[in-house]
């Protein structure tokens, strides 16, 4: 009832707002869309004869005129839809009840669902690929973890970086091995983690020594200064076998011995195709892959390769990974991974975009992405079949990957540095 005596206030009241505030309301009832209609359908007819205007103009005036005159058709109008509006409001009061009850209980489940998606004690800390501070943005392009749990990272102008070890990352060359700041594009360390090779642009080519902190500049091997697009390092430092391949398809090894490299004559595996990817598992087995969908594999430390490609890409091999399970890995900028069994290459898509980096150790691979994005995989029986779940960083590219004895590094665009929180690494 007093719902009821409120609405018949408010509508006494609205009797002397005046014609505007009546018109407000007007346009909100159903006589307004009639006679909107009518002065659509009348106007329209206009073509006909010219006449036609005048009921159209009827049409949409006189219904307002004789309402506003006319109070008890206000009146009804008004009543109508002020019972609409006290109906809604108690609708409305009913609903907020139900939708606080059903929040109440929503909440609830949302709580409960959280604690379900939380990690278990058992399963250890969530996993989480932060941003670390690195003084530089010049973009780097590759990164590698000695077994000594060190990470180097190099890039654009010939800057090599690295954390010691710590959280803390350092420049320690800011213009390349021949202080030409040519780019480079490799890093690699021996299996031992005591020495790190860089190689980059116009053939420079480099080695550091951890112990000692102090580079060689072992720049155009065998007088070559082609692009070199990457580095791979395998055997203990002082005996080290080195492979480097070039943008015109060709490796070249070397072998370290007496405190200097000596470097064999180029060989195409691929006949021309510039390679771009190369990893050594040891100092004798090895894999590279090239830009016309080639894999080569090699069990003599790179003297000679066989052909275990093609990978069946859709588009261009990025990047080449393996371990001493000898099952090697291929990325491609189609998004997918490739694995090689010993006869059958089986592809894995892991993103839409464009992979442009990969690592494997330990039956963990990892995966990044020109977008940003980190791609993890884990192949061992608590979880079969294999999946890969996903990281958004902030990085804007991540350009490679690097997975090391306690913990794993990114690198990418603008001096990008990002390192895995997980007690796995």
């Amino acid at each position: 009832m007093a719902d009821l005596d409120s609405t018949i206030a408010r509508r006494d009241s609205r009797r002397q707002d005046g014609f505007v505030p009546f018109f407000r309301r007007y346009t909100k009832t159903w006589v307004h869309a009639v006679a909107t209609a009518g002065l659509t359908a009348f106007g329209t007819l206009t073509f006909v004869h010219r006449w036609f205007v005048a009921l159209a103009l009827a049409s949409y005036v006189v219904p307002p005129a004789v309402l506003y005159v006319q109070q008890s058709g206000d009146d009804v109008g008004k009543v109508s839809d002020d019972t609409a509006e006290t109906a809604t409001a108690a609708n409305e009061r009913e609903i907020s009840a139900d939708e606080s009850e059903s929040d109440t209980h929503d909440t609830r489940d949302d709580e409960t669902d959280s604690q379900d998606d939380e990690p278990k004690e058992t399963d250890g800390p969530s996993v989480r690929w932060r941003s670390v501070d690195f003084d530089a943005d010049a973009t780097l392009f590759d990164v590698v973890i000695t077994e000594r749990d060190v990470a180097y990272a190099v890039g654009a102008g010939g800057i090599v970086g690295t954390d010691g070890g710590t959280e803390s990352w350092s420049i320690l060359l800011e213009d390349g091995p021949s202080a030409s700041a040519n780019d480079l594009w490799g890093a690699d360390a021996t299996d031992d983690g005591d020495a790190v090779w860089v190689a980059g642009n116009s053939g420079a080519v480099g080695r550091l020594d951890v112990g000692s902190g102090r580079h060689t500049d072992y720049t155009a091997p065998r007088e070559i200064t082609d692009n070199i697009l990457g580095v791979a390092a395998g055997g203990s430092a002082g005996e080290e076998t080195v492979l480097l391949i070039t943008g015109s398809g060709a490796v070249i090894r070397g072998r370290y011995r007496d405190g200097g490299p000596e470097w064999n004559e180029p060989l195409k595996p691929g006949g021309g195709s510039s390679l771009s990817a190369v990893v050594l598992v040891d100092g004798s087995t090895g894999y590279c892959c090239d830009t016309n969908d080639g894999v080569f594999a090699t069990d003599d430390g790179g003297e000679s390769f066989t052909r275990i490609g093609p990978a069946g890409a859709d588009g261009t091999l990025e990047g080449v990974a393996a371990d001493d399970r000898l099952e090697p890995m291929v990325c491609a900028d189609d998004g997918v991974v490739r694995r090689f069994d010993g006869s059958t290459w089986t592809p894995e898509r892991v993103v839409d975009g464009s992979l442009s980096g990969i690592d494997h150790r330990n039956g963990r691979t990892v995966a990044c992405d020109t977008d940003g994005g980190i791609h993890e995989r884990r192949s061992d029986e608590r979880s079969k079949p294999p999946s890969w779940e996903h990281f958004d960083t902030d990085a804007a590219a991540v350009l490679a990957v690097s997975i090391g004895p306690e913990r794993s590094v990114a690198v990418g665009e603008g001096g990008t540095v990002l390192r895995r929180t997980d007690s796995r690494a």
